[in-house]
């Protein structure tokens, strides 16, 4: 039976990149994934699930070596952010604002996985399981041992890392908090007839916002774009059910007429949760990510978290053998919650503060989120310190 100081379960972006920060400090770690990440070609249709990488995500990317790649495929950086409701109250947060040359970039989730993963196959301290997956995982006084689907492997610390329904976070019996938003969000990738943009922006209705995330690349069209449209759970699934044309159609009837003249590529559709675990570790076993929290995905901080988890439990560990301690020991591993905690905690509450805030009828409320909108792009103490402030820590700077 093979015993590793790590094993990482779920070797999607989180995952992958815990492997490698893992490996960094020159721990012997394996990584558990089901499926192979999916070769890269120029060709390829942009796919559908996106994120919006942070300045912090981004450097993370860079420490392990993973960037120059992911910039050499296919990225969108953008500077600006515009946010409204009514036209009146406009709000736009830009990188000039917080001396920096973008806000982030625009990647697709398999092309970060995958640049992750050749960083993977470069490391002769990282042994990867794919195809594989857990079976059964049990945990004594000085290791947890780990069934899987081919074989058995035991190791000091288990990292799960395995999305949102985390067979470690149920296996080890860890509770969740949390509920179902009465919404859904649809994915919708275009083409628009303005050419690549600098600018997300995101505008809100009672029944939800809508949003546009600038893509890479030049198409017969102009550009590259996905939309995403929150709304009731079902309307969304009536809106999937439409032929590209008819979308197409509905889109610009209920989007800002900024958007222009549009394609309808494809398209998807997920409900909104928010699930928060009751605790991030069980002896040797913590959780990172989607495991660990899903938040509403109305600010694209989702992923973001899942990277400042993987820094955070880096530095714990890092610290702890720098210090001469047992870095695998419980009360070492369990800094790694009481860094991690209370800010995501935090971004959780903020997002649903958003959601609710700008999803209440009330014209008094209305009227009030629109002029606190205005006072902070027109107040020039409140545009120089809270509107910049907010901006520097969603980059995570």
């Amino acid at each position: 039976m093979e015993h590793f100081d790590c094993v990482v379960i779920g070797g999607g972006m989180v995952g992958a990149a815990s492997a490698l920060t893992l490996a960094q400090l020159g721990l012997q770690v394996a990584l558990v994934e089901q499926y192979q990440a999916k070769n890269y070609s120029a060709e390829q249709e942009i796919d559908l699930r996106v994120s919006a990488i942070s300045l912090a995500s981004q450097n993370l990317l860079n420490q392990v070596a993973a960037w120059q790649q992911i910039k050499a495929w296919r990225v969108c950086p953008y500077k600006r952010l515009g946010v409204w409701e009514h036209e009146s109250a406009y709000t736009e947060f830009n990188a000039d604002d917080i001396e920096q040359t973008h806000l982030g970039h625009i990647v697709e989730n398999r092309l970060i996985q995958l640049a992750l993963w050749q960083q993977i196959h470069a490391m002769e301290n990282i042994k990867t399981f794919c195809p594989d997956s857990l079976v059964s995982l049990t945990q004594d006084n000085d290791k947890v041992t780990l069934a899987l689907t081919h074989c058995s492997i035991t190791a000091k610390l288990v990292v799960g890392a395995d999305g949102a329904q985390s067979k470690v976070r149920q296996m080890t019996a860890i509770g969740m908090t949390g509920w179902d938003y009465q919404q859904s969000a649809m994915l919708i990738n275009i083409e628009t007839s303005q050419h690549q943009q600098d600018i997300t922006w995101q505008q809100f209705f009672p029944t939800g916002p809508v949003a546009f995330l600038p893509l890479s690349g030049e198409s017969t069209l102009g550009g590259y774009a996905s939309l995403v449209w929150y709304h009731q759970r079902d309307e969304i699934t009536r809106l999937a059910s439409l032929s590209n044309v008819q979308l197409e159609q509905a889109v610009l009837k209920h989007f800002p007429k900024k958007l222009g003249a549009i394609k309808v590529l494809g398209k998807g559709a997920f409900p909104l949760t928010r699930r928060h675990a009751n605790t991030y570790q069980h002896k040797r076993v913590l959780l990172l990510g989607d495991a660990a929290h899903t938040i509403n995905p109305m600010a694209g901080q989702g992923v973001n978290l899942g990277f400042k988890d993987v820094v955070a439990l880096q530095q714990v560990i890092a610290e702890a053998i720098g210090n001469g301690e047992s870095w695998h020991d419980e009360a070492v591993l369990a800094r790694y919650e009481k860094k991690r905690r209370k800010e995501n905690l935090l971004m959780m509450s903020t997002m649903d503060a958003l959601y609710v805030g700008f999803s209440h009828p009330s014209p008094v409320i209305k009227a009030a989120r629109n002029l606190a909108l205005l006072a902070v792009n027109k107040v020039p103490f409140l545009n120089s310190t809270i509107k910049n402030k907010a901006l520097a820590y969603a980059c995570g700077l």
